[in-house]
């Protein structure tokens, strides 16, 4: 059921009725961003042909932590295309092949690669949102809570740009793999989201036997599993966070979005939950609220920075 939950939310995205922005932007396919194990890591990039208004928003193509080129929706990115923001749909590695802590590199990667060709794509390396759903969602408050400045000492110069984003807007995410819909509900591709156990069997290189293992040390397992939920990165200088969410959604509880923002707010964050009544994990007018994480991108990206010297 869960999966079959998250494939009529990629059908729904992939048929979207949101209205074709087809002579509005320009779409450059398969931009590398960096490359791993001999495979090449890629994003989209879209581009308002008027209008442009200098910022850039990442898209995560992710659900069930399940990414591929073929689910990138250039109709569901018309309301970002309208108001001028140039938008990056990033790809990252996909179960089963490839877990979510390498997920999370490839976000790291992206970022920092966009932040550095800003020029290039005539986008300010300061202004930049991040969105995404579900898995998408998670990994963009990863991004946003726990992206991290460069590598100074790196021979790569994309390596040495940050990989903070300046503000967060997501639908339905994980948020703590550890308290999931109820205090003490581990779901590390257990319990509810037991469907989705490859994203979770984290693995790491054996130098002596040069293969990838297993990580079994039901210890280390918790550990990464606590470095993969945002709630543990909340801090105040993290960016303004806006989480819109069923009450009613069974695969990703809505306490997710709940202790989350309570967090974030306490830390002394902009952030703000958005609820929608009855709504399970996602629903049929879903796109028309892009609106609404366009408006906080228009709010914390546009209207609210600093004016430069």
């Amino acid at each position: 059921m869960n999966r079959r939950r998250f494939l009529l939310l990629a059908l729904l995205l992939a048929f979207s009725p949101v209205a074709r922005a087809d002579d509005t932007y320009t779409r450059t396919e398969d931009v590398v961003y960096g490359r791993k194990h001999g495979l090449a890591l890629t994003m989209d990039v879209f581009t308002p042909k008027e209008n442009a208004n200098g910022a850039g928003v990442i898209f995560v193509v992710s659900g069930g932590w399940i990414s591929g080129h073929q689910s990138i929706n250039p109709a569901f990115l018309a309301e970002l295309l309208r108001r001028g923001y140039t938008v990056f749909t990033v790809v990252h590695g996909s179960q089963p092949r490839f877990t979510i802590p390498e997920a999370i590199a490839d976000l790291n990667r992206a970022v920092r690669f966009i932040r550095t060709h800003a020029d290039d794509y005539k986008v300010d390396p300061d202004r930049l949102g991040i969105t995404g759903l579900s898995a998408g969602g998670h990994l963009s408050l990863m991004q946003g809570l726990a992206g991290g400045g460069g590598k100074a000492d790196s021979p790569d110069p994309v390596e040495r740009a940050s990989s903070r984003v300046q503000a967060v807007a997501c639908f339905f995410p994980p948020t703590d793999f550890f308290n999931y819909g109820k205090p003490g509900e581990e779901a590390l591709g257990n319990g509810t989201l037991h469907d989705f156990r490859a994203p979770f069997d984290f693995n790491e290189f054996n130098p002596e036997t040069k293969t990838f293992e297993r990580i079994a040390d039901p210890n280390r397992r918790r550990e990464i599993g606590r470095q993969i939920s945002p709630i543990t990165h909340v801090s105040p200088d993290d960016p303004p966070t806006l989480i819109i969410h069923g009450d009613a959604d069974k695969l990703v509880p809505f306490q997710q979005a709940e202790i989350l923002i309570d967090k974030l707010q306490a830390a002394g964050v902009e952030a703000k939950l958005v609820t929608k009544p009855g709504a399970q994990h996602g629903w049929n007018k879903l796109p028309d609220d892009m609106k609404l994480v366009a408006d906080w991108f228009d709010e914390h990206l546009i209207k609210k920075q600093p004016e430069k010297e």
